[in-house]
């Protein structure tokens, strides 16, 4: 079968209410922005916390500080999966927007290192389930021709999220003298309080989340998987009009055999169909995160340090790295529908092979300053146009309607497990290694990649959801 042939059904174009569409998809892609906010809020934190928990010279220790968040990433995608189907995928989302909230003000407060790991580990499970939610819903929601736009629009809050935790984050000590030791760090406001502001302000987003969200309706595919066909058409008709409508809700139907609407079971994955399908998702999901750039955003103190940065410039560099982050989202923006998923992925596996190649000779040759920066945000560009919001565009489209929840928070869970193990690996791996060894470990892994991309990847773009399953699994 042609996995690349057009589309045949008509597309309803002119009758998209596209305020609505973007309306929706922007709500709940705020669940993205809390997701990259979070997450990030630690890397420029973590030169003051640590010293405040008097960590900073144990690498185990720094490594669970970084990667703690990420036991509780694998419990909220494992809940999305366990519950979104029965459930819904708006009820859950209000959930993680209000454990963001909690769990924001929990790390602020926290008074020894136990009590900020335990807030960490369950802002993960808030970032578990915005992370496998919200481009599933964005992706349910979205008219073919859009959906890859309006998926990526997910990880485009992702990147403001990132960026303005940095621009935070940099304000907040912007006043740090240049050259300052420990002890000053450990008895100054920056570090007896500014870490603190750094996590607390996670709660004004979270609040405008959980507002968001009681306001957009629920996915209608998964309305129509649950037999609710009266709300799923009048949410369908709003999106594209009454044709569109009918269209979509016969497609879903014929994706839907008796008794799978309420009956989903983990165990359904290992159906031998959809279990080729599953381990394109788990490997692009996994591969996502050991191509390695998030250990740029969790460890930038080390990398730039060791670049021949301060402190004080480590943090502005970061702030440097969000800017591009968001500018090169923005290329992907244009071109995603456009262009097509596979020919990104591709580019953003190769580019970063080739950018850690060199980042590891200069590291290997005692290059510091400005190359290892240019390189770096080279690396991030790359990332950020390619890899990082093409694969949540791929993993939301290509899972059945009739597992896509579970398989999505499998697909999830391998990733957050993926990102444990990169981010408490680092700072071994570069105690071991050295910084050119680990960039060029992570060259080899980006080869590996785009090699099972070339080989596996069908292109998806401009294909309903429905179209994407008969093509891949029937």
């Amino acid at each position: 079968m042609n996995i690349n042939a057009p589309t045949s059904r008509s597309t309803h174009k002119a009758e998209y209410n596209l305020g609505y569409v973007w309306l929706i998809s922007i709500v709940a892609a705020l669940g993205g922005l809390l997701f990259g906010w979070d997450w990030v809020v630690i890397g420029g934190a973590k030169p003051f916390f640590e010293r405040y928990f008097q960590i900073q010279d144990n690498a185990a220790l720094s490594g669970w500080a970084n990667s703690c968040a990420l036991i509780g990433c694998l419990f909220g995608a494992l809940i999305a999966g366990a519950l979104s189907d029965k459930f819904g995928r708006k009820r859950l989302l209000i959930l993680s927007a209000a454990l963001f909230a909690v769990t924001s003000i929990g790390n602020g407060l926290a008074g020894t290192f136990t009590v900020f790991v335990v807030w960490r580990m369950l802002g993960g499970v808030a970032i578990g389930l915005a992370s496998s939610l919200s481009p599933m819903y964005i992706s349910e929601v979205a008219p073919a021709q859009l959906r890859g736009r309006l998926v990526s629009v997910n990880q485009l809050t992702i990147v403001i999220g990132v960026l303005l935790a940095q621009l935070i984050n940099w304000y907040l000590v912007r006043d740090l003298p240049a050259g300052s030791s420990d002890a000053f760090i450990i008895n100054s406001w920056f570090g007896q309080q500014g870490w603190r502001w750094m996590f607390a302000l996670t709660a004004v987003p979270s609040l405008l989340f959980l507002a968001g969200m009681f306001v957009v309706p629920e996915s209608p595919r998964w309305l129509v998987k649950n037999a609710r066909l009266e709300p799923a058409t009048r949410i369908l008709t709003r999106i594209g009009g009454a044709a569109y409508a009918d269209a979509e809700v016969r497609d879903v139907r014929s994706t839907l055999s008796a008794g799978e609407a309420q009956g989903v079971r983990f165990a359904d994955l290992l159906d031998p169909r959809l279990l080729k399908v599953l381990a394109l998702g788990v490997f692009l999901a996994v591969f996502q995160q050991w191509c390695g750039i998030n250990v740029i955003f969790n460890y930038a103190e080390e990398i730039f340090r060791a670049a021949g940065y301060d402190i004080s410039s480590v943090v502005k560099n970061i702030a440097w790295t969000g800017s591009v982050n968001l500018a090169f989202t923005f290329v992907a923006l244009g071109v995603v529908d456009k262009g097509g998923r596979r020919p990104l992925m591709l580019f953003g596996s190769a580019g970063l092979a080739l950018a850690y190649v060199v980042l590891g000779f200069c590291f290997h040759q005692h290059v510091t300053g400005l190359p290892v920066l240019l390189l770096v945000l080279a690396a991030i560009a790359c990332y950020a146009m390619s890899l990082a919001p093409v694969t949540w565009v791929v993993i939301s489209e290509i899972f059945p309607n009739r597992i896509r929840g579970a398989a999505m928070s499998v697909a999830v869970m391998a990733l957050w497990v993926a990102c444990f193990i990169l981010t408490y690996t680092f700072p071994l791996m570069n105690k071991a290694l050295g910084a050119a060894g680990t960039f060029w470990t992570y060259a080899g892994i980006c080869v590996v990649g785009f090699v099972v991309i070339l080989i596996r990847l069908p292109e998806t773009k401009g294909k309903t959801l429905e179209q994407i399953e008969k093509e891949l699994v029937d």
